[in-house]
């Protein structure tokens, strides 16, 4: 006849008392910390060549070299531009978005198209930590190249989806302000402020610009 071994209830409280107290141990491993490093900025210097950057690939490598020469590697880069094809808003993943100097400029894609006070001229600065020139400086260079509506989408005026430099009043891109200042159907939007008078470096030079264009991480 085989003898049960009683166990006090006592020490089976502790013991299960000590495997529940051990369990937020591992539940509650340290979360690593958020990457603030830069994952947004405006170009320091444009293709030179108006708004012909090439297409998408041209623009999107200019930022990667731009970004790359301030130190920061190991990101995939695309530039916030609308083509026929393809709209800027889906082309920068998820966020959020950190400029240069580690300042939050988005928290989400919906955050940056409709509820965003934390784009300001202070914030959007270039891969260097530059201000860009808006209302106000000399030269004034606040037209930021996007072919945007509101939203993200496609504008309908990408200066031939950015390969055209024609110094004629035909084809335009749509620029947003950087400083949500001045002239315009909608001077306050970063992103949809007006369209070019043109796509010659010449014509953007003229309403205001140089031919940057925002540059985002693409982030998951």
């Amino acid at each position: 006849m085989k003898t049960l071994l009683r166990i006090p209830a006592a020490l089976l409280l502790l013991g299960s008392t000590a495997v529940f107290a051990q369990a937020p141990a591992g539940a509650a491993a340290a979360q690593p910390p958020q990457d603030t490093s830069m994952s947004f900025f405006v170009t320091s210097v444009g293709k030179g060549d108006g708004a012909n950057l090439g297409g998408l690939a041209g623009a999107d490598t200019h930022c990667k070299a731009l970004a790359e020469a301030a130190g920061v590697t190991g990101k995939t880069w695309h530039a916030y531009l609308s083509t026929a094809s393809v709209n800027a808003r889906d082309r920068i993943g998820k966020g959020p978005w950190f400029n240069a100097n580690g300042v939050l400029v988005a928290r989400s894609v919906d955050h940056l198209h409709f509820s965003n006070v934390l784009l300001t001229k202070e914030n959007s600065v270039t891969e260097k930590k530059a201000v860009v020139n808006g209302v106000g400086d000399q030269p004034n260079q606040h037209d930021i190249l996007t072919g945007s509506n509101p939203d993200g989408s496609f504008s309908g005026k990408s200066c031939n989806d950015w390969s055209s430099n024609s110094n004629e009043d035909q084809p335009k891109a749509t620029v947003g302000h950087l400083d949500r200042r001045g002239g315009g159907a909608m001077a306050e939007s970063w992103n949809a402020a007006h369209d070019s008078r043109g796509c010659s470096q010449e014509k953007l030079v003229a309403s205001g610009g140089a031919g940057y264009f925002y540059c985002f991480a693409v982030t998951e």
